[in-house]
């Protein structure tokens, strides 16, 4: 659903927020600093942040792992393919996922990943109810560092996660732990991303198509140049990567509770030929969290019906995985919600004058 007449700027740069305070005992401080993330939210849909407190060997770590599992063959990778795993864990092969627009086919994206999320047992409650989200990791054998550094960037940013929740919970008026008593177990996913180098590529082949993100924000980093993010007029804007700083962009989530006052703003990976790398952290509420416009942002009908978390990250999933979507057509695997409420979010792409 587009954001309403008028909604968001023509902007043609991205905003720099040190988020600092917000890990400060100092009240007045970071109601500044969710002043401006407000602004950013609402207007634009992105922001860098830095002062995050993530460091860099961290992240240095979180690269060299990546590069290291995708350096190896792909039958290997594939002993951990993502159709393997119930709860939608592991690599995923270029060609198996592709954003659907609402208009036509998928586009196939030029892309390998390996999908990871909070480490829980097969015995896990809610992985034995079904929530496809939740369960065990697939870690590849013989790499124990993979296991050890990439799981410890996604604690260090789950929990920075929690802080970019507070901010956000502040600059929309809320108490600042809003939001806590719906992250006791998110299924929060962490993904590596690897472009490959192609100096041949087609320039009609994208990286990621155009799309919104499904959970409440982002916390990307990435090596190097290629994302852009959709202005309000409909135009593409470059986001280069800035050293120390992490891009966040405002998900599905957090505009349906803001009842469109936050902008879940469409953005794509153009084809680069150099090789590249991309680590989102997409940040989602619990499975079971109501997700529906908050009274106070409702005047008159609330813009977005009411779904929960979980179905809708699900449904989602679904429409742009080959291995779901198979399920689906076999008739083994039901859309958790209907096509009406796995709507797309966020401004449309405006067609060339």
């Amino acid at each position: 659903m587009s954001e309403p007449e008028g909604k968001g700027t023509a902007f043609t740069s991205i905003p720099v927020v040190d988020i600092a305070a917000l890990f400060s005992s100092d009240a007045e401080a970071k109601r500044k600093v969710a002043a401006e993330m407000a602004d950013a939210a609402s207007n634009i849909g992105f922001l860098y942040v830095t002062g995050h407190g993530i460091p860099p060997d961290m992240i240095e770590r979180l690269e060299a792992r990546a590069a290291e599992f995708f350096a190896e063959p792909l039958e290997r990778k594939m002993e951990l393919y993502i159709g393997k795993s119930r709860a939608h864990r592991g690599y995923v092969p270029t060609g198996e996922e592709g954003f659907y627009d609402g208009t036509g086919p998928s586009k196939i994206d030029k892309k390998e990943a390996f999908d990871l999320s909070v480490e829980l047992s097969g015995d896990d409650p809610d992985h034995v109810r079904g929530y496809r989200m939740l369960g065990p990791n697939q870690w590849p054998a013989g790499m124990p560092e993979m296991q050890r550094d990439v799981y410890a960037y996604y604690e260090r940013a789950m929990t920075l996660g929690h802080t970019i929740f507070r901010g956000f919970a502040l600059s929309l008026g809320l108490d600042e732990n809003y939001f806590e008593s719906m992250l006791t177990k998110p299924p929060s996913q962490l993904r590596l991303v690897h472009y490959p180098a192609d100096p041949a590529r087609a320039a009609a082949e994208w990286g990621i198509s155009a799309h919104t993100d499904y959970e409440c924000f982002t916390i990307l980093h990435v090596t190097a140049p290629g994302l852009e993010v959709m202005n309000a007029d409909g135009r593409w804007i470059d986001a280069p990567p800035i050293e120390g700083a992490f891009v966040i962009n405002i998900g599905d989530m957090l505009e349906a509770m803001t009842n469109g006052r936050f902008i879940a703003t469409p953005h794509r990976v153009r084809n680069v030929p150099g090789e590249r790398y991309s680590f989102p952290l997409f940040c989602s509420l619990d499975y079971d969290t109501r997700i529906e416009p908050l009274p106070q942002f409702v005047d008159g009908a609330a813009r977005y019906p009411a779904y929960v978390a979980g179905g809708h990250l699900v449904t989602q999933t679904m429409r742009t995985f080959t291995y779901l979507k198979k399920l689906v057509a076999e008739g083994t695997l039901a859309l958790p919600e209907s096509e009406s409420h796995a709507m797309a979010f966020g401004r449309r792409e405006r067609e060339p004058a």
